[in-house]
């Protein structure tokens, strides 16, 4: 599989090429970036450690490189200015990422080939990409949260001291402010998160809290997220390539399931070579099921506030 990176010499985009590498996803990358000079150096570092990793081809280059591709990742991104809004910084991105269709427009991908969405704000992005590209919605999806679904078990694994590889527990919606984190479903290897009697719902609050604020805490510690995305995204990809029909909690638009449509954001959905075919409902606590309903209604006032191209 030929897979491109748009951003690819970016802190995230050159972080999941690494985690590309390390698990041998893809026999190419290539590296796309307005710095092309960083992408030709990020291209050179991968390719120095092939010996010890994976037989891939490392290419850095335009939009043009792009021919052929079966998947393309964006993770190009603008941040925030001191003082902007968060809106004000929403309108950049969306104005960044309609050019980047526009160059994709003019690219001959591989038949069937899928756009994988992970620059912010991804929920509202992804809708974009299924609104103004001539793909199937199917092939279109963005990381939504995954990412935070992996900061929420390993927060937990460490407010429990359990191994965080035994903790599943999700979270779904909006990767963003109004994410719902699913404890109804919360399980360490099988056992309930309620049998534990130190998952009190205090610290369970704690937990949601912190996973919430590790995004903005990441950024002001060092800048931006890089390892953990890079891993969230090789999760996605590896789904993608073995065509193993995992589910797993990535943005995709919306046509009803818990009563929300017109809008992207995360529910369990099964993913393979295809893209993705099926959306999940899971049967949830009524709190969790409003507060989803809830994630739905503010990406809907955000779509609405977005100008039309």
């Amino acid at each position: 599989m030929k897979i491109g990176i748009i951003g690819g010499a970016g802190r995230v985009g050159s972080n999941a090429a690494f985690a590309l590498q390390l698990r041998g996803l893809g026999r190419e990358l290539v590296l796309v970036d307005v710095n092309q000079e960083a992408a030709a150096g990020e291209a050179l570092d991968l390719l120095h450690g092939s010996a010890l990793a994976a037989p891939q081809r490392f290419v850095a280059g335009g939009y043009d490189e792009l021919a052929g591709a079966d998947l393309v990742i964006v993770t190009a991104g603008l941040r925030r200015r001191p003082d902007e809004s968060r809106l004000d910084l929403i309108h950049r991105n969306v104005a960044l990422f309609r050019a980047i269709l526009a160059e994709l427009r003019q690219v001959e991908l591989a038949p069937g080939a899928q756009l994988f969405v992970v620059a912010n704000p991804v929920d509202v992005l992804t809708y974009l990409a299924c609104r103004e590209t001539d793909l199937d919605p199917h092939r279109i999806y963005g990381l939504g949260t995954v990412l935070d679904t992996l900061r929420l078990r390993s927060h937990l694994a460490a407010a429990l001291a359990v191994d965080p590889r035994q903790v599943q527990a999700l979270i779904l919606g909006e990767h963003g402010d109004s994410q719902v984190p699913i404890w109804s479903t919360a399980t360490v290897n099988g056992t309930p998160l309620e049998s534990l009697p130190q998952a009190t719902p205090r610290l369970l609050e704690e937990v949601a809290a912190q996973t919430k604020g590790s995004g903005a805490q990441v950024i002001q510690l060092k800048g931006g997220a890089g390892y953990a995305v890079g891993l969230a995204i090789a999760e996605v990809v590896a789904a993608v390539l073995a065509d193993a029909q995992a589910v797993l909690p990535i943005a995709t638009l919306q046509d009803g399931l818990l009563g929300v449509r017109d809008v992207c954001y995360s529910l369990p959905t099964v993913v393979g070579r295809a893209g993705w075919s099926t959306q999940v409902a899971p049967r949830l606590w009524a709190k969790e099921e409003q507060a989803m309903v809830n994630s739905g209604r503010v990406l809907r006032q955000t779509l609405d506030q977005i100008a039309a191209p």
